[in-house]
């Protein structure tokens, strides 16, 4: 496992990180995001809407066809149950955990918390502890508030609510989960969903773990999955990959295949430094995800400061899909698409030498010679192939 190395807390890391901000940024609502939208937003709801979401109750009849049986559809929504007991607890109140709200500490805070002389070996002793629960990377950062959400949404009306932090946060560490190789390999598919809900099941027992272990030191932990803040930019600023034309962190050690999560604290702790090896550039000639977008939601140009609709950040120069032509394709076909994700040529095993050697090529001057080499990989996997044991 290679983990990032720690560096000297630092604040201005932007264009270390790749962004660049306009006088137009402003923080995103949560309410906005697409998922959320579905719920209120009438040009992004619809009867097809509604059936994905029952599927994942069995409540909507599956489709029919290699990847869609109801046995598929099993999976998908069984590895998902642990992440829906947490989202669903405090529904009630008005908070779905992890989705729109972060994750209730079930563990207090010790009255009297150890003494950090150390942050740069307390920051990999974190590490070391979040892979022993099961985390597959782990970088940290510094709290930077411009990446929070402007307001949580309450479930239970769809408002905007506070989305407050406890006070003396200044920490962010960031945890990446890997989706399962032989099942991203088969998106388009209920089944490939499994390879998503595994990782939310897994990372919603990780970050509650890590966050009980880091308030036992005496020290404010709230765990935290899809909530709170953006992930994404939260991952660069921490080491742990570089933002590409999918929209996808891509690390050196998964490529795109990951979920990430995260933990806020006030654990005195180093922070990664973020590291730009060359993935942008790559991008800057390959438009594989772009063209295999059904929906082509995603750009085929470079880097703009153009928001398609509401549910993109405003004043961010970045590649930005249209969430809402994505999203209907994944209510259309009742499960998620990460076809994207599936052709990315980053969509390799990196613990394989042949694949680092790709790397390497990929992230220097013959990256069109490691482009041209990639021509024919990323092809779709029949689900049915993987229920035999074949992927």
């Amino acid at each position: 496992m290679v983990w990032p190395s720690n560096q000297p807390p630092q604040r201005d890391g932007d264009d270390d990180a790749g962004f660049e901000l306009s006088d137009a940024f402003e923080g995103f609502r949560q309410r906005n995001d697409i998922f959320t939208r579905a719920f209120w937003d009438e040009r992004v709801n619809s009867p097809k809407t509604d059936a994905f979401f029952a599927s994942y109750r069995m409540e909507a009849a599956p489709r029919r066809g290699d990847g869609f049986t109801q046995r598929d559809f099993a999976l998908r929504n069984a590895s998902w149950a642990i992440s829906d007991m947490i989202s669903d607890r405090s529904a009630h109140e008005g908070r779905r955990e992890g989705f729109q709200a972060p994750i209730r500490e079930d563990t207090p805070v010790a009255p009297d918390a150890i003494e950090i002389d150390d942050p740069v070996a307390m920051s990999n002793e974190i590490k070391r502890i979040a892979r022993f629960f099961g985390a597959d990377l782990c970088g940290v950062t510094d709290l930077d508030e411009r990446w929070l959400y402007r307001a949580r949404v309450d479930v239970r009306d769809l408002s905007d609510a506070d989305n407050d932090l406890p006070e003396g946060i200044t920490s962010v560490i960031v945890l990446g989960h890997e989706m399962d190789e032989g099942l991203v390999a088969t998106y388009p598919s209920a089944l490939a969903g499994a390879a998503t809900g595994r990782e939310y099941s897994h990372e919603a027992s990780i970050v509650i773990q890590l966050a009980a272990y880091i308030r036992n030191l005496g020290y404010q932990a709230v765990p935290s999955m899809n909530d709170t803040g953006l992930a994404i930019p939260m991952a660069v600023k921490a080491g742990l990959g570089e933002y590409a034309r999918n929209q996808m962190v891509i690390t050196p050690e998964f490529g795109p295949r990951l979920r990430f999560s995260k933990i806020f604290t006030s654990l005195p702790l180093a922070h990664d430094a973020p590291k730009r090896p060359g993935v942008a550039r790559f991008c800057d000639i390959c438009t594989k995800c772009a063209e295999a977008c059904p929906v082509k939601a995603l750009p085929l140009g470079p880097p703009s400061f153009d928001a398609p609709n509401q549910s993109a950040i405003k004043g961010v120069k970045k590649w930005t899909s249209d969430a809402e032509k994505c999203f209907k394709f994944w209510a259309a076909q009742a499960s998620d698409c990460a076809i994207c994700l599936r052709v990315c040529p980053f969509n390799r095993d990196f613990s394989k030498w042949r694949h680092r050697a790709w790397l390497k090529l990929a992230l220097s001057p013959l990256r069109r010679v490691a482009l041209w080499l990639d021509r024919n990989r990323g092809g779709r996997v029949k689900p049915s192939t993987w229920w035999r044991g074949g992927a």
